[in-house]
């Protein structure tokens, strides 16, 4: 744990290594059969991925923050499915987002990045039945996925972690094209106070900070 205080790592690390001794425990005097361990430990790997590196955990927007973005996509144009505005999902996870909007805005082409495998397989399942809509596994930082490119988008949208937040803002700040939005959930961009905010009632609280760029 010191190492790891030292190392500035976000406080959610901390708590995960406090608890790890006694629950390696507690582990231990239960009769668990080894393939098991073997297994939980795939599954956390591919859930979790790169996050030792990125420091940005799996989070799930509510359903709440999904309605909430209907309201902060441009205006219908009249065109065909897919054929309006482009979103992008920053960090997309199992796609509850980018499923909810390509059903309630079928105008929109919506894609998002997932980095760690199992949530972009699942999204990925989960948006097959859009045409509107695609997810690309990967980083948010890969300048050879054509995807992370924020430029071709109206509106970005990230729920990541405070650790990225000043170096996306960057990136968002030379990339994105005057008038689109960019839009993050709960987690403030340093010393940048948004144009908007919006929060939810939801169980996480949420916050939704706004910017117009």
């Amino acid at each position: 744990m010191a190492l790891s205080y030292f190392a500035s790592l976000a406080s959610w690390w901390l708590i995960i290594q406090l608890i790890f001794a006694p629950g390696s425990i507690l582990m231990l005097t239960l009769s668990i059969p080894p393939w098991l361990y073997l297994t939980a430990f795939l599954i956390m790997l591919a859930v979790y991925w790169s996050t030792y590196q990125t420091q940005v955990p799996l989070y799930l927007s509510s359903n709440k923050v999904w309605i909430a973005l209907e309201n902060l996509l441009p205006a219908r144009t009249g065109g065909g499915v897919g054929e309006g505005f482009k979103f992008i999902d920053l960090g997309s996870g199992l796609g509850g987002v980018l499923t909810h909007l390509a059903h309630i805005r079928t105008d929109g082409h919506y894609a998002g990045i997932e980095s760690a495998p199992l949530p972009w397989l699942m999204s990925w399942l989960r948006t097959r039945r859009f045409d509107n809509c695609e997810v690309f596994w990967g980083s948010i930082w890969d300048e050879q996925l054509a995807a992370s490119h924020l430029a071709q988008y109206d509106v970005v949208f990230a729920y990541l972690s405070p650790v990225p937040m000043e170096r996306l803002w960057q990136k968002a700040r030379k990339e994105m094209r005057p008038g689109t939005v960019f839009i993050s959930s709960t987690f403030a961009v340093p010393e940048q106070l948004p144009d908007q905010t919006l929060q939810l009632n939801d169980l996480h609280q949420s916050t939704l900070l706004i910017w117009r760029m």
